[in-house]
């Protein structure tokens, strides 16, 4: 997986507009690379992992509890959820074997995180991943 650390540092890292990111695993329901310093509590990646698979609607409406903070949903469809708070906001996308996810703060251009997390998450398609 030292591979997908190195796509998260430079294609989303290097943007100057996500402060950390993650690759979850669907099938191991862990995370299997991430930025340096941004440990995901395993709870939260399975609950990441269930807003696309069973609570998309609840996400909609109620927003995600992601890392003892609560993010207001902004958009949530099968293949992306795009979340903010005051403090910045929190990106997951879905491929066929990972969920994205990049955090940006208050500062960073949200409009920036969602392109990069995007493009990695059609490569990673594109590779079958």
């Amino acid at each position: 997986m030292f591979q997908l650390q190195v796509l998260l540092r430079e294609g989303l890292i290097r943007t100057k507009h996500v402060e950390n990111a993650a690759a979850i695993s669907i099938c191991e329901r862990e995370v299997c690379a991430s930025t340096s310093g941004f440990h995901v509590p395993p709870e939260n990646a399975i609950n990441l992992i269930y807003a696309f698979y069973k609570n998309l609607l609840q996400v909609r409406k109620e927003g995600l509890y992601f890392m003892q903070k609560h993010y207001k949903c902004v958009r949530a469809d099968e293949d992306s959820i795009y979340l903010k708070n005051a403090d910045g906001g929190l990106i997951a996308v879905k491929t066929n074997a990972f969920i994205l996810i990049a955090t940006y703060r208050a500062g960073m251009h949200a409009s920036v995180c969602v392109e990069a997390v995007e493009k990695l998450a059609d490569y990673l398609r594109e590779k079958g991943r």
